[in-house]
């Protein structure tokens, strides 16, 4: 069985929220982290991962992206609250 993941990541102030999802969270992180990846999370700056949950099949989890994608900014911070309410950096957690 396979793992998905959606995450969301930041920058370092806290004020941009980036919604993705991959197969592989550690690579996709280093990918941001490393600036491979063009667009929106290297232009703000976006490597700071404060939320992510699992799934098993990849439908799910691009159903679930697009519902955070959808919901607002609110309903984001709230989101991560509910599982990081300092905002720390979940990578060395994992």
């Amino acid at each position: 069985m396979s793992t998905y993941y959606v995450y969301i990541l930041t920058n370092q102030s806290n004020r941009v929220l980036y919604t993705g999802v991959t197969n592989n969270l550690h690579r996709r992180l280093e990918e941001h982290l490393q600036g491979h990846v063009a667009g929106f999370t290297s232009k703000y700056r976006c490597k700071k991962l404060v939320y992510y949950e699992m799934t098993g099949s990849i439908e799910s989890a691009i159903q679930r992206e697009k519902q955070i994608k959808k919901g607002s900014r609110k309903r984001k911070i709230a989101l991560v609250g509910s599982m990081n309410p300092g905002w720390e950096d979940l990578l060395p957690t994992l």
